[in-house]
């Protein structure tokens, strides 16, 4: 290790760095030389402006320029020397830059703390045991989606009857906290389909069976990680008044049906034909999700590493940036739900690592996508649209797209090479415990 780079840690690491101010001064002077010729001064014909009020009005922005400059080049080269891959930002500090004892000094002294990327080593994959689900599409599996596909479509009609579950339900409602009204406990028209689970189920199990008209006062805890800090915890009584009750009206299963799924001439068998390939491809892309995971948690098992901390840090700024992102997206007031990078760490961690482990097969292995991988991931995407034709178009028309592409198609070639290696077996699963489960 060269002599200017001091071992902090694993990972971390400083480096010393002298910038000689004649340098500094030399380039401070030729740039404000160059900005002498265009800049415009009030009083002064362009490139007319004398050098000392050039220097007084632009000297400390450009010495700025100049010294930041120099010490990103210093850094770069030293690192450059050392042989030694940069993980995130460096930290650089000035030193003490005192006056020496025999005179103005003669150069300006900093030092950057940084860290370094693991090295990888993928150990032995041969004891890892990976399960592959073989699953059956058959006729009960495309009658249950139907059925999901017309809940979905359903309307909604008055209903005189007491409120029972999948009921849309409009009430008014309102908390107190011993005896205090307290923020969001209160609303008007306030609409929730019974049996969904959105509501604390205190508050479902309060409306259940209560007729159009009728009001109610119960009590509710609030569970201790509710997500209102301010009554977390915390008993609150509600009232609530039922204004309206809907009950879901299913479409029939014909010729409308049908073509409100997008089969333009309302076939049936078409309709259903659709509905069993969609199914398919739904449970060939979760047997993959199912597959995949396993796969990369072995290559974690096998590839222990000490991440730089610098990079989970940016990893989880940008997994809270797209949940932010999400969130607004849906309508969601962010200051409703707090975002914190830690909350984000332990998938932020698991993202870094295999990140650096599928990046070092990808180099090792010879694993990186052909363009002929990367078209067949694309075209596997474009199935679940109307016009697979321009998805595809669409993907390739902008190269951050298609990189997206990219590196699913090297995941894919990761889980192929893990699978080469472990253990695999075939097991068979019910289609409910497939679906159920998600992926």
């Amino acid at each position: 290790m060269p002599p200017n780079v001091e071992n902090l840690g694993t990972l971390e690491r400083r480096v010393s760095m002298s910038v000689p101010l004649q340098d500094i001064e030399r380039q401070v002077e030729a740039k404000l030389k160059q900005l002498a010729r265009n800049v415009k001064m009030p009083g002064f014909r362009p490139g007319k402006v004398p050098m000392k009020l050039l220097a007084q009005t632009y000297g400390p922005q450009v010495r700025n320029e100049v010294l930041g400059d120099a010490v990103q080049k210093s850094f770069s080269d030293a690192v450059r020397e050392a042989n030694l891959r940069v993980a995130g930002y460096p930290k650089i500090e000035p030193k003490n830059n005192e006056k020496p004892a025999d005179g103005a000094p003669t150069a300006l002294e900093f030092s950057a703390t940084f860290e370094i990327y693991p090295e990888v080593k993928v150990g032995e994959l041969s004891g890892a045991s990976i399960e592959q689900p073989r699953v059956g599409v058959d006729d009960a599996a495309v009658d249950r989606t139907m059925e999901i596909l017309r809940k979905q479509r359903a309307r909604f009609v008055a209903a005189s009857r007491p409120a029972r579950d999948g009921d849309r339900v409009t009430v008014d409602f309102a908390g107190t906290l011993d005896g205090e009204p307290f923020e969001g406990g209160k609303a008007e028209n306030f609409v929730l389909t019974l049996g969904e689970g959105r509501m604390l189920p205190e508050f479902e199990a309060a409306a259940r069976g209560m007729s159009t008209g009728e009001s109610k006062t119960f009590g509710v805890k609030f569970p201790d990680d509710y997500h209102g800090k301010a009554v977390a915890g915390k008993e609150a009584e509600f009232e609530i008044r039922i204004k309206t009750i809907e009950e879901p009206q299913l479409p029939e299963l014909d010729a409308e049906f049908a073509k409100a799924l997008g089969v333009a001439d309302g076939d049936l068998g078409k309709m259903r034909a659709e509905i069993r390939a969609n199914v398919e491809r739904e449970v060939k892309k979760r047997i993959e999700a199912r597959v995949k995971g396993q796969a990369l948690d072995a290559l974690l098992a096998a590839a222990p590493l000490e991440l730089p901390k610098s990079l989970i840090e940016m990893e989880a700024q940008q997994l809270v940036q797209r949940a932010a992102a999400d969130l607004q997206s849906r309508g969601v007031k962010l200051e409703q739900v707090p975002l914190a990078p830690q909350h984000f760490e332990q998938t932020a961690r698991r993202r870094v690592a295999l990140g650096l482990i599928i990046a070092e097969l990808a180099r090792g292995q010879g694993l990186q996508p052909k363009p002929a991988e990367v078209r067949a991931m694309v075209e596997q995407e474009a199935q679940s649209y109307e016009s697979p034709a321009e998805v595809v178009k669409w993907f390739y028309m902008q190269p951050q797209r298609l990189s997206e592409m990219e590196a699913m198609a090297l995941e894919a070639n990761v889980v192929k090479w893990v699978l080469s290696k472990a253990k695999v077996t075939q097991k068979e699963m019910a289609f409910d415990e497939l679906m159920g489960a998600g992926s």
